[in-house]
């Protein structure tokens, strides 16, 4: 089951950053947003799923990690230790693991993307976008 975990958090992990980085630790209270995208309304979903089954103490964890990695979105280790959370949790809750499962995409399932409006775009995972005319990107 080791390797079936750590295969759903690797799944689960851009969702997980979106999410904390779109949201922060408001992210399990917030309601679903049209106006945010589909990875960051799953992350949502995926931490308020292991949140819900959480006690106490594993709660107050789940949401220093989340900080974190809504503070540091660039951060690594941040990340890492939102997703080492998610794991414990997998760890010792397998009704959790068959719910996550669930709600991830099948691996080398199709993820569909649609736009549309004047200047909208879509993609799978998008780094930089700019839609106005005359804009400058500077580092």
């Amino acid at each position: 089951m080791s390797a079936e975990i750590v295969q759903l958090v690797e799944q689960a992990g851009p969702y997980l950053t979106t999410a904390a980085s779109a949201y922060g630790v408001a992210v399990f209270t917030r309601a679903e947003s049209a106006a945010v995208d589909a990875t960051a309304n799953l992350g949502r979903r995926i931490l308020q799923a292991v949140w819900r089954r959480r006690d106490e103490r594993g709660r107050t964890e789940l949401e220093a990690s989340v900080q974190e990695a809504a503070e540091a979105p660039d951060d690594a280790d941040a990340a890492a230790a939102l997703r080492q959370q998610i794991k414990r949790a997998l760890r010792e809750d397998a009704e959790l693991l068959a719910e996550l499962a669930r709600m991830l995409p099948a691996a080398g399932e199709t993820v569909h993307v649609t736009a549309s409006g004047e200047r909208s775009i879509a993609a799978k995972t998008i780094g930089t976008a700019v839609t106005g005319d005359n804009t400058t990107i500077r580092p």
